[in-house]
Formats: C-alpha cells, structure tokens, sequence
C-alpha cells in the first residue's frame, strides 16, 4: 500500500475547499481510509490508480487529443449538448467526465468542453447535470465564469439529478437556469479548511520532527504540531474571503433572484427541492427526465 501522496495531502489540508460537509468526510475515507504507523494509508484500489497531476491546460492538450481521434468532449441529444458534473470536483485531471475509478469531474475536463461548445455552431444548447457536493477551489472560479459566458451565448440549464452543493452549486449557478429534484439538494454556500494535526500521533511513536526554516510564517498550518492561533487566522481570514467571493459571484449570475447578502444570510445552509427555489436558490423542481424534454423542446423552437 501507498502513503498519501504529498500532492493530494496539499491539495486537502490547510486550504479552502468548497465542498459539503458529507462530501469532506467521503473524501477523506477515500483517500485515507486507514491510519498506520507512517501516516495515512491508500486503500489498495486507490493505491494502484491514483491520479497524478496533468500539465498542459493552457496548450488545451486534452481537448487536442479528443479532435485528433475525431471525437466530441460531449454528448448530443436533438442539438442540445450534456456535460456533467459528478462526484468530488478537482482542479486538474486529463479526462472528460466523470472518471470511473476517480468518482468525481475535474475542471480542467469541464474547460476543454466548455471552449468546444462556445464554438460548435450545431449546438443550440446545453443541459449541465449535476450531482455532486463540491470539491477544490482552484480552478472553480474560473471555470464558473467561463460556463456563465457560454450562458450568455447559448441557452443553458442545470438539472439536478441529486444535489449541487458548494462549488458544484457555483457551478449551476453560472447556467441560465437550475431545475432540483423535489428531494434534491443545493446550497452549501460556504468554504472550509482542514488541518490534520499529527503531533498526538508522533509523540506516541516517540518521535519528534524538528522544524528548521528560513521566515517567520514559512511553516504555518504544518501537521507536526497544534495549529497556532496566527495560523489559524491566516487560514480563517482565506476561508473568509473565498466564501465572500463566492457570494459575489452568485449576486452576479443569479441578478434578480439571489443577492450576494442573501446568499451570505444562508450561512452555507442546505436548501431541499422546493425550499430552494423560495430561498431563490432555483427555479423549478421536477424530475430530470422531464426538465431535459422540455429544455430539448423549447431550446429546437426557438
């Protein structure tokens, strides 16, 4: 078995996440499920295929890859295309979809769909469905934003076939319309950090790791030792300035229907089919299937 790798242990601890509380814990039991004596453990399934991270973004190297074997990033259904979003959300992943083992959608999948769409004229729409509790800030502002440019040009619709939670929901957000299921799910607007502190552990095993760095703040939010207050502030102060921007970004896409101090004044609380489309949240509930028909309809009469 495999430790956690030192990039995905980065991309987890001490920085904001925007994902749901349920969401958190599944991710942590995925990819530390057991604890042994050299830190966490990789289950073996994970073990064996864990991600690695993926240059290339800017030379849009995925999307290449998918032209040259002549496929579309995405599926067509009477000329309205579908994109997912599914699972835990990670910044970089050189795949399209959901991935299999993986369980979740990567941004950078997500932008090499959104540009292809924003210049195939034989799409007239696009239907988002969602299902999927969140996941890194990296790389989900971005990609919100360009989803809601893409709004502009084409008409486009979340549909949830479950919840759409934290940056999933910003994700949703960013089309022209969110449909929920009556039992579905949004909300979440909030942000976390997590700090694993594994000074109790060391000094079990009668270790001690000693420090030496070069700047006062170099070592903030290690796992070595208990969190400091000056490095919790440090985290809390980032924690709080992501959740304000999230809340401006949904004043701007949601203009009309849900403010930016009216998605403060949720504090990060969890809306359920009906309740979100009072709370303004959404604008309708019904079931995926039937919100698809319609979409596919209105968006070939126009």
């Amino acid at each position: 078995m495999s430790l956690l790798s030192p990039d995905a242990a980065a991309r987890l601890f001490n920085q904001p996440l925007m994902i749901s509380e349920g969401q958190a814990l599944a991710l942590l039991a995925a990819l530390g499920a057991e604890r042994a004596s050299g830190g966490w453990v990789l289950p073996p399934r994970l073990a064996q295929a864990a991600p690695e991270p993926e240059m290339g973004r800017l030379s849009d190297r995925l999307g290449r890859s998918y032209d040259q074997a002549g496929m579309r990033t995405f599926e067509v259904v009477d000329n309205v295309a579908v994109i997912t979003v599914e699972g835990s959300l990670a910044h970089k992943g050189a795949y399209v979809g959901a991935s299999y083992w993986f369980g979740g959608t990567s941004y950078q999948g997500l932008q090499t769909q959104i540009m292809r769409l924003e210049q195939d004229d034989e799409v007239k729409g696009v239907a988002v469905e969602v299902d999927s509790g969140g996941g890194e800030v990296a790389g989900c502002f971005e990609t919100a934003d360009m989803l809601w440019r893409l709004s502009q040009r084409k008409p486009t619709m979340a549909i949830l076939t479950d919840h759409a939670c934290s940056a999933a929901y910003l994700l949703a957000a960013a089309t022209r319309q969110i449909v929920v299921p009556p039992t579905g799910l949004t909300g979440s607007i909030g942000v976390m950090a997590l700090h694993l502190d594994l000074s109790g552990m060391l000094e079990k095993m009668g270790a001690k790791v000693n420090l030496i760095t070069s700047g006062e703040r170099k070592a903030d939010g290690h796992s070595m030792s208990p969190l400091s207050d000056e490095g919790r502030a440090i985290v809390q102060a980032r924690v709080d300035d992501t959740r304000n921007l999230f809340a401006t970004r949904l004043g701007k896409y949601r203009a009309g229907r849900l403010s930016k101090e009216q998605a403060l004044a949720t504090e990060a609380g969890v809306y359920a089919g009906a309740d979100a489309v009072r709370a303004g949240l959404a604008d309708g509930v019904g079931a995926a299937h039937d919100a698809f028909a319609a979409f596919r309809k209105a968006v070939n009469k126009a």
